[in-house]
Order: structure tokens, then sequence, then C-alpha cells
């Protein structure tokens, strides 16, 4: 498997959720994708109910 460089897929907008690092082009941020993988949530889970966010934004959510 390929390192994966959360830069690629993260970003800090001051404009976007006040500064909190959230996945390139949405206003999902890394806080709330971690919080429901710790909740128990898949990764098939997440991107299922969020079809916006790729298996790749979820593994930078959890490099970050």
């Amino acid at each position: 498997m390929r390192q994966i460089d959360y830069k690629e897929f993260i970003e800090v907008n001051p404009e976007v959720r006040f500064g909190k690092p959230v996945i390139k082009g949405t206003r999902i941020t890394v806080y709330d994708l971690l919080q429901w993988l710790a909740s128990g949530m898949t990764h098939e889970e997440i991107m299922s109910d969020f079809p916006q966010v790729s298996k790749e934004q979820i593994l930078a959510c959890l490099s970050y």
C-alpha cells in the first residue's frame, strides 16, 4: 500500500468551518470523520453516507 500524503486531500481555509482542517472540496472536517470512525462506522459506511468522500480521503484524515 502506498503512503498517503494528507496534504493532497486536506486543506485549512479560514473561510471554511472556522479554519478547521477539512477534506478538500467539502465542508467535512477531519475531526468529524475521525469521530465517525471512533464511533464504529466503517470506511464503507462513511463513503455510502457521504458519496463525495473517497477511501484515500479517509486514509488522509487518519494520516493527518
